[in-house]
């Protein structure tokens, strides 16, 4: 392995193992970790299809949320039973809605453990001026709009099991580069999680931030 291969794999070790920690934290409360569901978007990229795998094989019943049916079932052939699926374009509130509907009946009045928001929409990486408005809207639409209204919509049952949300936030989002899409989801990111945590910390729902230096 080259540095550069080497140096991405600690990094999403080290972002797996802290996602992992917030999720059993308290796991003195929490005695059978079976019972207890956690939701995750964009399970077609690499860092969400790890965590869902791992998470799985630590005996939680997770829900992976993957942009198409074969994403679906290409992580189910590697997972066990008790891991579903479900279809989610974050751009589309029809695709939330139903999505929601699907994690409200698995969980089956039990609440939700965790909400990990780890999907990721793209901007053309050029100057802001050759932008379209649709392509600040193909970003925003998935990377903020779409990961607030799911989030919004999840917690009702994220209040029953006194869960947790993780927003993980690519730390390059910060920086200014090309293309202002995704810097401004990012920073939106932020800002929605800041707002949340004062919000709902009285219903024991803990909002966190993990920044991917990736």
């Amino acid at each position: 392995l080259s540095f550069s291969d080497s140096l991405h794999i600690v990094i999403l070790a080290s972002i797996l193992s802290l996602i992992i920690y917030w999720l059993i934290r308290d796991r003195h409360r929490v005695r059978n970790l079976s019972g207890k569901y956690v939701f995750i978007t964009g399970c077609d990229t690499t860092l969400g299809n790890a965590l869902a795998r791992w998470l799985d094989k630590r005996g939680f019943c997770v829900i992976a949320a993957c942009a198409t049916e074969q994403e679906g079932q290409e992580l189910r052939s590697c997972s066990s039973l008790s891991l579903k699926t479900v279809n989610l374009d974050l751009a589309d509130s029809s695709s939330i809605s139903r999505a929601i509907v699907f994690v409200t009946e698995e969980t089956a009045g039990k609440g939700l453990f965790g909400l990990v928001n780890a999907a990721e929409g793209t901007t053309p990486a050029v100057p802001t001026d050759w932008l379209r408005i649709d392509d600040l809207h193909s970003e925003l639409d998935v990377n903020l709009l779409g990961l607030i209204e799911i989030t919004l919509k999840l917690l009702p049952l994220l209040k029953k099991a006194e869960g947790r949300v993780v927003n993980l936030i690519n730390a390059k989002g910060f920086m200014a580069f090309v293309g202002g899409g995704y810097n401004l989801s990012k920073w939106g990111m932020e800002s929605f999680s800041d707002i949340l945590r004062r919000d709902i910390q009285h219903f024991g729902v803990k909002i966190e931030k993990l920044k991917d230096h990736q």
